[in-house]
């Protein structure tokens, strides 16, 4: 477990192996399957920040951009018609692809962890990496690299640090997040070794992120902050500026501070070796909600239109699941939008009611119908043995429906649609895409150019005629 060897120099140590993996891997090393998968990601992360720039968060980001006199060249802000400089494009982006929180999701590996909620790996990393490339002029697989490496490297932290990390209250996209930004932009920025190290540790001072805040704008805002702090660390440590070289295994670093400790089986070596794209995966959601949502709504789905229930049909739902996720999901009487994506309760109701759960369904006002509201009454959302012993790094759901006739209707389901199991297809990833881009009014000509080009992403020769799809003018 925990290693604390204070006699380890910037060289040797666990630090200077992400640092030696960020700038020595090369496009060749990537699999097919890990280039496939992150295309999709890629394209799923692209849409998130269109749908999101039209959230209440996209507009106070600006605001605030306005505020900072943050406009002019750069980067650009998707879904709006300016270009900042990358730190601040990197965060409003960040922010736009997690808004909705329906950015895909880390799986997990050991059974102490907690399935799929290690990290949103592409919300912190992806704007890192496209604000960069844009400014540099990088090519499609340049930006694709720093983009898998980023990921790589916040999935591998994230699998490591001791799961009281998350359990205790850190959210992982935020901490971990911040050394996949710093990850992506130092290597599009050439950096060499001993910045690549110096940046990491910058990133480690400036990650924070807590999941009190969950079911409001501040756990997207997490994701921005992290995506920028990132670009800040790896221009800081362009300049020069010092920093501990041991950052993340110290006995003062962050595995020691932020978790109690670490394993180190899980990323010692392991860089890469398998890509989390390839093994064990990552998820890209069918809903705008929690993660652990999911295979509850799948299986629901399922039941509800195999035997036509009807919601006057509806007596009562019990949901049982392991305790981890009821730590997650913790408004089960949600009074918004944003609460309504951590409610069981709700994404329960809001398919019995309507047999669909998209971005029309998640606002302020569906959640406060009052059919909504009385659906969500019926609904229980309790610890099941069941679920609890099958191990954390599942999310094993239970579902009984009494119907008002006598019957009850049972189903189980230990994944949900967009895992691994069950992945969704390029075209059908295309398909949220669209329907995101729609959702934000974009012009879907535009739109449809972004899915083409995507598809081909890593044969651009310069990243900036895909951005400039995705800003107005």
């Amino acid at each position: 477990m925990a290693k604390d060897d204070t006699a380890q120099s910037k060289g040797n140590g666990l630090t200077a192996e992400v640092a030696r993996f960020v700038l020595g891997t090369e496009a060749g090393a990537l699999p097919a399957v890990v280039v496939e998968n992150g295309r999709k990601s890629i394209l799923d992360g692209l849409g998130l920040a269109l749908s999101g720039s039209v959230a209440q968060s996209g507009v106070l980001v600006r605001r605030h951009l306005d505020d900072i006199s943050a406009a002019g060249e750069g980067a650009t802000v998707i879904g709006s018609d300016r270009k900042a400089p990358p730190r601040f494009a990197a965060f409003a982006n960040g922010v736009g692809i997690h808004a909705d929180d329906y950015d895909d999701t880390q799986l997990a590996v050991a059974k102490d962890r907690v399935y799929g909620l290690l990290t949103h790996p592409t919300a912190p990393a992806l704007p890192s990496a496209l604000a960069m490339g844009e400014v540099l002029g990088s090519s499609g697989a340049d930006v694709m690299l720093a983009y898998h490496l980023g990921v790589e490297v916040e999935c591998k932290i994230a699998e490591a640090i001791n799961p009281r990390h998350y359990q205790t209250g850190f959210h992982a996209t935020a901490t971990c997040g911040t050394y996949a930004s710093a990850s992506a932009a130092g290597r599009l920025m050439g950096l060499d070794e001993d910045a690549m190290l110096r940046a990491l540790s910058i990133a480690g001072s400036q990650s924070a992120g807590l999941r009190e805040n969950f079911g409001t704008m501040t756990k997207p805002f997490h994701a921005g902050r992290s995506s920028e702090s990132g670009i800040v660390a790896a221009q800081f440590a362009s300049y020069g500026w010092s920093a501990a070289p041991t950052i993340l295994e110290a006995p003062r670093g962050f595995f020691s501070a932020a978790g109690g400790g670490y394993d180190e089986a899980a990323i010692h070596g392991k860089l890469g070796n398998p890509w989390t794209f390839d093994s064990p995966g990552v998820s890209i959601k069918p809903h705008p909600s929690g993660s652990l949502t999911h295979p509850g709504m799948t299986e629901m789905l399922r039941l509800i239109e195999e035997n036509d229930i009807k919601p006057g049909d509806v007596k009562r739902v019990r949901v049982g699941t392991n305790s981890n996720m009821p730590n997650a999901l913790i408004h089960h009487r949600p009074q918004n939008e944003l609460q309504a994506k951590f409610s069981m309760e709700f994404c329960m109701a809001i398919l019995l009611l309507e047999r669909r759960a998209g971005l029309n369904e998640f606002t302020d006002e569906v959640v406060m119908r009052p059919d909504v509201q009385a659906m969500i009454e019926k609904v229980d959302f309790v610890v099941d043995d069941r679920a609890e012993a099958a191990g954390y790094h599942l999310m094993t759901t239970y579902i009984d429906i009494e119907l008002a006739d006598g019957r009850t209707i049972s189903g189980k389901a230990d994944f949900g649609r967009g895992s691994p199991a069950i992945p969704m297809s390029y075209d059908e990833v295309a398909t949220k895409f669209l329907e995101c881009a729609e959702f934000a009014n974009w012009d879907m000509g535009r739109a449809r150019e972004v899915v083409a080009r995507v598809a081909e992403f890593e044969k651009l020769t310069d990243v900036r005629g895909l951005m400039s799809l995705l800003r107005k003018g």
